[in-house]
């Protein structure tokens, strides 16, 4: 028998089919190998107090071992979810490792168990790297920073959490490391004294309280909980105050305070460090109070007490309860805990990866806030969430219609952000006209901004799917290939995308939309194409298409490539006017955007978004305004010797704004133009004002 079937014998009471599992597993011919590393994530689970299934099923993972008798279907579910594939390697894209990591979290959402267990195998991974780093190394060790770390401590496994951020430390940043362990140690003796010192004047308080079951223990601050503190509040070492701590452990809260105050009436506290946890818990349930006093050293010195229960809490996070309990009755109740995972995954469907691992990041590093509905429902935020996030949590419609709000009885605005205990009700309107983009720029949580962005995409899908076949065709020409040879069923298999799409109208909406980059599909048929033909001059071809993709009439006057009936608006940073040279730009739920081709906002868009656009010339009709900016002396009879001169000359004022700017007047002329031509004549009319210094078109 090897040490991992005694390991499994003695950690777990195992019925005799049990056993026979064990055995047949633990005997398999790759255990040597992996012995070391099976034996010390085993251990940490069991220490964890994981169940016998989960615990199986990881050795068999680790193994390879493949089932093929009769066994317990909790075992085959956690297997199955484990040996998942993810596979960051070095040379891929970050979309590559997105999407590694999105599938990841599709799979560890179906089992809080298997988090834990990723989680620790990637503790024992990270633990033997060595330096100088390999590429993948370093980049498995970001991920592991900013969201596997920050995922731990959200399920509340803050002792997990820091040993995964003291080894992205010690890696990432290893001088920084090596001083930071240098300098606790030249205080290591003086520590200990201390503690020895402040641990016996406890025990006393203790015996005088009669809690006989009272329970007193050290800890060090982790090394990246200490840097974190150093680089985020500017502190030195010196005034980190809870550098070390002592833990007193009770029975019940009345305890927890009675200590307290006999800690106060012999040591003096300091000031604004005496926090309590239990009366107000941390977002991720921790509960207990902390005090900082003056120890016999003159130094501080932190002191935490809490209860038992508390403590489990403390190290368990969420699976507290359930590690004490009947597990498999309570499992149910446990997943349940990490439904704000779950909402996360459900709520970024139409995300891209990248996208959705940026929400990832920015819901697990949050804080989180409580709010109430007015019949006392509670609801959770992240910070920084608004009124409209609150809406969007009640409903899509009543997000959707929603036109106010009342704050703690108050009306406030949609953008109000919301406070730990505020009561908010919301005020809808079946007359609302619906969600606007702007509402993007409001809203804090991806619940709310899928819930906006499902409104635009479903609302506008035949739009987006026009859009969509344009993009894609546009960058296929933009390759120098043919859109008619490629866009066939042949090379748009769905089956080779990693994305889930049902039909192509479903890809080309998302492409249309902006939920998946059109370069990557394109990058896809393209490659299918390649492979089963030579490259060859299709400069021929392209000709071909550009009569046989005859760019089509739109009702506003511009001819956009590829189909007549898309939304056209006109950008205001530039306002084309019919003859100017221009681009359209693809935005997402908004149809196409018209720019002048020399618009200086250009170089700050996505490039495979702009199309072909042109003035249709059998449209004269058609008017624009376009803005003008006159720098002129400051006098009373200016604007109307301006307002005169536009009359006399045959132009429409739409709009008239002057400010007095030192010793000059500023003046925003809104005008109402043809074409190219009229806007010529407006600025010379302007400038041969004799008073007029400067005259020139707004956004030129």
């Amino acid at each position: 028998m090897n040490k991992l079937q005694n390991l499994l014998r003695q950690k777990f009471d195992l019925s005799d089919t049990d056993k026979k599992l064990v055995d047949k597993i633990c005997v398999h011919e790759f255990m040597t190998l992996k012995e070391d590393k099976i034996i010390n994530i085993v251990n940490n689970l069991v220490n964890f107090r994981l169940d016998f299934n989960s615990v199986i099923a990881y050795v068999a993972y680790e193994l390879g071992y493949k089932f093929d008798d009769i066994v317990d279907d909790d075992i085959l579910k956690i297997y199955k979810t484990l040996c998942d594939v993810f596979v960051i390697s070095e040379g891929m894209t970050s979309q590559g490792q997105a999407d590694e990591i999105r599938k990841m979290f599709i799979a560890m959402s179906s089992d809080v168990r298997v988090i834990v267990i990723r989680l620790y195998i990637m503790l024992y991974d990270i633990s033997m790297y060595q330096l100088p780093l390999k590429k993948e190394q370093k980049q498995n060790l970001i991920n592991i920073k900013d969201i596997f770390a920050p995922l731990a401590e959200r399920l509340g496994l803050n002792s997990l959490k820091s040993e995964l951020e003291d080894y992205c430390l010690k890696f990432l940043s290893p001088k920084t490391y090596e001083n930071l362990a240098n300098s606790v140690m030249l205080q290591k003796d003086e520590n200990e004294k201390q503690i020895n010192i402040t641990k016996q004047k406890l025990l006393e308080i203790l015996k005088e309280l009669n809690l006989k079951n009272a329970v007193i223990m050290a800890r060090q601050k982790h090394f990246s909980s200490i840097y974190k503190k150093i680089k985020t509040k500017g502190e030195n070492l010196a005034n980190i105050y809870d550098l070390i701590a002592l833990r007193v452990l009770v029975d019940d809260v009345d305890q927890c305070y009675a200590v307290l105050g006999k800690i106060h009436s012999i040591y003096k506290p300091m000031e604004g460090r005496i926090k309590d946890y239990i009366a107000s818990p941390k977002s991720n349930g921790y509960q207990s109070l902390h005090t900082t006093i003056i120890a016999e050293n003159k130094r501080p010195l932190e002191i935490q007490i809490r209860t038992f229960e508390m403590h489990k809490l403390a190290e368990f996070g969420i699976f507290a309860h359930w590690l004490y309990k009947e597990k498999k009755n309570n499992l149910n109740e446990l997943d349940k805990k990490i439904s704000w995972l779950r909402e996360i995954m459900d709520s970024s469907k139409e995300l891209s990866s990248e996208e959705f691992i940026n929400t990832l990041k920015t819901n697990l590093c949050e804080g989180q806030i409580y709010v109430q509905t007015p019949k006392g429902k509670v609801l959770e935020f992240v910070e920084g969430a608004t009124v409209l996030d609150f809406a969007y949590a009640i409903h899509s419609d009543v997000g959707n219609f929603c036109v106010g709000a009342k704050v703690n009885g108050k009306i406030k605005p949609l953008s109000t952000k919301l406070e730990n205990g505020d009561i908010v009700e919301i005020i809808t309107s079946q007359n609302s006209k619906g969600p606007s983009k702007d509402w993007l720029k409001i809203v804090a949580t991806n619940n709310a901004k899928s819930k906006i962005n499902s409104f635009f995409k479903h609302e506008l899908k035949d739009e987006n799917i026009r859009m969509g076949i344009s993009m894609l065709e546009q960058v296929i020409k933009n390759k120098g290939l043919s859109p008619s040879k490629l866009l066939t069923d042949k090379y748009l298999d769905l089956d080779q995308f990693k994305y889930v799409f049902k039909t192509k109208e479903e890809l080309f909406a998302a492409i249309g939309y902006g939920s998946v980059p059109v370069n990557n599909i394109c990058n896809k048929i393209c490659q299918l194409y390649e492979q089963e033909n030579r490259l060859e001059n299709i400069s021929s071809d392209q000709n071909e298409n550009k009569s046989s993709l005859l760019i089509k009439k739109n009702k506003d006057g511009i001819l956009v490539d590829g189909d007549s009936g898309m939304l056209i608006r006109y950008a205001g940073c530039c306002t084309p006017v019919y003859g100017e040279e221009i681009v359209g730009y693809i935005s997402r739920g908004r149809g196409v955007t018209i720019h002048r081709k020399q618009c200086s906002n250009l170089k700050y868009l996505e490039q495979e978004r702009l199309i072909d656009a042109m003035w249709d010339d059998s449209v004269t009709s058609k008017t624009t305004s376009v803005l003008v900016k006159i720098i002129s002396e400051n006098y009373d009879g200016f604007l109307a010797r301006l307002t005169q001169e536009m009359i006399s000359t045959g132009f429409k004022i739409l709009g008239l704004e002057s400010k007095v700017v030192g010793d000059k007047a500023h003046t925003i002329l809104k005008i109402e133009v043809h074409k190219r031509d009229d806007v010529t004549k407006v600025i010379n009319a302007i400038r041969d004002i004799s008073q007029v210094d400067e005259v020139f078109r707004v956004g030129s």
